[in-house]
């Protein structure tokens, strides 16, 4: 069948079965978590709205990470490597406030090692904006972004210029942090983790998170430094089956030693993003009037936004990343 609008169903078609595959290979599990159970700290007024869009919010949160494939400005959003500037807290070389930043860092220099906390700040007034003017599309982009980039503050190796232990001889340690563990573990976890607050010092609240994530960067190494030695390389690695494929991973005996040694953080961490998720939500729809949000729709995607999105997917297939690989 010879027919444009029939093709370009085939291939959003082949794309999500594709995608699907390779975002499970990618790890993006605690991802999807974290913006889920987000919804569910929300106040009635704003949950009815959320619920309603529970799928979108959940499967959306890993399109920052796939914007990486595509879109060279994307990676410096996901961490801040504030041991380029500091090695111990209090913060008192970095600048809280962008402005600030930029005239005594420079932008370029920002950029190069990372803008997470300031980027939080600025995708919170884009979503009071897509509140006041209801624009359902805008809306639950922005939220699904901002849960990913919540999640990503609260990572200790997203503080560091040791992100994947690559300084140190352990490379694959990012993987096994935010993804091995929370597969493995996160069942057991305790998500009941409160209601949304409003909070009237944004910028404060995402830099005592970020501050807490750079605290524990250290731990989060020396820990798999020490089981490392204590265990043999045939019982640290093995093979488990992925698809029809076999792959290389951290064994479950080492996972278990080395999660232990965490006393909870992978947990701590986890429940402390869901709970910032929903506070952040909350506080951009506070700041925009509480707008009433039954009955309004969402708009569909022109052509312009589907073939951008189609192009946005066909360069995550390539699997070729810009910037900086996590091998997570």
């Amino acid at each position: 069948m010879n027919c444009p609008k029939y093709r370009t169903i085939v291939i959003v078609i082949m794309l999500f079965h594709i995608s699907a595959d390779k975002t499970s290979a990618w790890g993006f599990y605690a991802h999807k978590q974290i913006n889920r159970i987000a919804i569910f700290t929300l106040p009635p007024d704003l949950f009815g709205f959320y619920k309603l869009h529970i799928e979108f919010i959940t499967e959306h949160s890993v399109n920052a990470d796939k914007r990486r494939y595509a879109v060279k400005e994307e990676a410096c959003r996901h961490y801040l490597d504030a041991d380029h500037y500091e090695q111990a807290l209090p913060f008192d070389t970095i600048p809280p406030f962008w402005k600030d930043a930029v005239a005594k860092i420079s932008e370029d220099t920002l950029n190069a090692y990372g803008i997470v906390p300031w980027y939080i700040q600025l995708m919170r007034v884009r979503l009071v904006v897509a509140f006041k003017e209801k624009d359902v599309k805008k809306i639950l982009k922005l939220s699904s972004d901002i849960g990913h980039y919540i999640a990503d503050l609260h990572v200790p190796l997203h503080s560091t210029e040791n992100y994947d232990g690559q300084l140190t001889g352990q490379s694959g340690i990012h993987a096994l942090w935010e993804s091995r563990l929370p597969e493995l573990y996160s069942e057991n976890y305790d998500f009941f983790v409160g209601r949304a607050v409003f909070l009237p010092d944004l910028n404060a609240a995402v830099w005592l998170a970020f501050g807490e994530s750079f605290a524990a960067r250290d731990s989060v190494l020396s820990f798999e430094k020490r089981m490392s030695i204590k265990m043999s390389p045939e019982m640290k690695y093995s093979l488990e089956n992925k698809g029809n494929m076999q792959t290389k991973q951290f064994s479950k005996e080492f996972c278990d030693d080395y999660h232990s040694s965490l006393g909870g953080m992978v947990e701590r961490r986890m429940r402390a993003s869901m709970l910032m998720v929903g506070s952040v939500w909350l506080t951009a729809w506070v700041d925009a009037g509480q707008p009433k949000l039954d009955g309004i729709e969402e708009r569909q995607l022109d052509d312009a936004e589907r073939q951008a999105k189609i192009k946005e997917e066909l360069e995550f297939l390539k699997g070729k990343i810009i910037g900086r690989d996590e091998a997570r």
